[in-house]
């Protein structure tokens, strides 16, 4: 149950990814420029209230060291990017692993 969870959440993300995508493919089409979004301007579009509160929740709760080189290069990158390759982990690890060869599956 866990696994189909994880796996829905994963097709979303990739959902989100390509939707990203797509808007920043035309973005940059009308703007005659490329056009990449960062993570860190579509979860304040999102999220307009509690955004804000992420980096003194970071420091405070986690640790300060982690706010300026972690999380702040991972709110630089495209939206695309982030969503895709986080979809695309979550699909990894929670596929089914293969049977044994010379072993049958029921």
């Amino acid at each position: 149950m866990l696994r189909l969870i994880f796996r829905f959440i994963a097709l979303m993300l990739l959902a989100a990814a390509f939707a990203a995508l797509v808007i920043d493919g035309a973005r940059s089409l009308s703007d005659s420029a490329l056009v990449l979004t960062p993570l860190g301007k579509t979860l304040f579009n999102l999220f307009p209230t509690r955004f804000p509160l992420l980096q003194p929740a970071i420091e405070r709760h986690v640790s300060p060291v982690l706010w300026d080189p972690v999380v702040v290069s991972l709110l630089l990158l495209p939206t695309w990017l982030v969503a895709g390759v986080t979809g695309a982990l979550l699909m990894r690890l929670t596929r089914r692993r293969r049977a044994p060869i010379g072993v049958e599956m029921r």
